[in-house]
């Protein structure tokens, strides 16, 4: 019996002029790359200015907010030193998070990232994306130690894996394809930030500041109307914990018959009961993010770690729930290990209201549109960030095949 051919490593999705080209090759990452190394084992004096400094959350967020002395810097990279045109790649915790160096400032890095070292062989920009791809993503999880706290991949097993170059000019398609793709992501990005910035402006003109009586933006129809009482949460809705739930009972994934579950740190998993139905305001009182208010809709369950508030008359849930965001309820919490709130303490808060419930809905309805459009453009982005992850599937061949 003949044994089958291997598939060519070919990608499924090629620029036209590269249709019939050579079949890319498989080679070790250090045979492209004339140095493969880490950052600095030592754990790092930081200043408040000075050379920046990554690590693995600053290369993940993007945000340069660590610095060190230049003698430090001079010092962590006395033998190996990134620069622009390099590459970037998490290997501890977690693993596989790779950018090409752009910036021209000098910086240093942690021991938990790697730098490949720029090479004639390939363009930076399109071994940056390739390193993102499903292929090379499953080629490192093999190389890496997954069972080590934190996972990690070692030097040698990260110069032992296998990446795919094509021609130069296929390379320089490719990553200007997906570069353009990454800024449009980015502007994307840019402006969602932009539309949250601007609610969170809006709410604190919308609402009275500490020690004031009324907004500093009002609406027209409101203008010459009364200044907000001050009054205490106990006297705008009633507080009260949801129903205790045993974790075996609440499924990841939702089935027929069951209801979402919220608890302290909102949302837990789908369950087979529901303690509510309408629209509710939730407060988480007890975790790391107790002090959150939430607004859910329908029928669901609420657990013991959340406290439900029921508006009393004239009350708008809508204006409940961004006027309870205003407060930032997580300065109450009390304890370190396992932070919670008093629901005594909660009652006691002191809150503006405006005497008319136009008012409080004209507020609601006009975050609510806001908040509307932040999801709209959030849906968006998720939407250009999974297209690009599909087109990436395409563009690089899968090295298992």
């Amino acid at each position: 019996m003949i044994a089958d051919k291997p598939s060519p490593l070919v990608p499924r999705l090629r620029f036209p002029e590269f249709d019939g080209a050579s079949e890319w090759k498989p080679q070790r990452l250090d045979e492209v790359s004339p140095s493969i190394f880490d950052g600095t084992h030592q754990t790092p004096t930081y200043t408040e200015q000075g050379v920046p400094f990554y690590s693995v959350e600053n290369l993940v967020s993007g945000t340069a907010n660590k610095f060190i002395s230049r003698d430090d810097y001079l010092e962590a990279t006395r033998k190996n030193k990134p620069e622009k045109g390099d590459i970037l790649l998490t290997r501890i915790g977690k693993i596989g998070h790779s950018q090409a160096v752009t910036w021209d400032h000098e910086f240093s890095i942690y021991v938990t990232l790697a730098v490949i070292k720029a090479s004639p062989v390939f363009n930076t920009s399109y071994l940056a994306h390739y390193l993102q791809s499903g292929s090379y993503q499953t080629e490192l999880i093999r190389k890496s130690l997954q069972s080590a706290v934190p996972p990690k991949i070692n030097l040698d097993d990260l110069r032992s894996t296998l990446v795919l170059l094509p021609d130069m000019e296929e390379q320089v398609q490719i990553a200007d394809c997906l570069g353009s793709l990454d800024d449009l992501i980015a502007a994307e990005g840019r402006k969602l930030e932009a539309l949250r910035s601007h609610k969170q402006g809006l709410m604190q003109q919308l609402f009275p500041q500490p020690g004031e009586t009324v907004p500093r933006l009002r609406f027209p129809e409101f203008l010459n109307g009364s200044a907000w009482d001050e009054l205490r949460i106990r006297d705008i809705c009633d507080l009260k914990a949801g129903d205790f739930i045993p974790a075996s009972e609440i499924a990841k994934d939702a089935d027929e018959g069951t209801f979402p579950c919220y608890g302290g740190n909102g949302f837990r998993g789908y369950v087979k009961s529901f303690t509510h139905e309408g629209r509710y305001v939730l407060v988480g009182r007890q975790g790391a993010l107790c002090g959150n208010v939430n607004l859910y809709a329908g029928k669901f369950h609420a657990t013991e770690h959340a406290l439900v508030a029921t508006p009393k008359p004239r009350i708008d849930t809508g204006w409940l729930f961004y006027a309870m965001r205003v407060l930032n309820l997580n300065r109450f919490s009390v304890g370190q290990a396992q932070p919670g709130l008093s629901v005594a303490v909660l009652r006691d808060v002191g809150i503006s209201v405006p005497i008319g419930a136009d008012e409080q809905q004209k507020i609601a309805g006009c975050l609510g549109s806001l908040d509307d459009l932040i999801a709209a453009e959030g849906r968006k982005l998720e939407a250009l960030r999974q297209h690009k992850q599909g087109l990436m599937q395409q563009m690089f061949p899968d090295l298992e095949r």
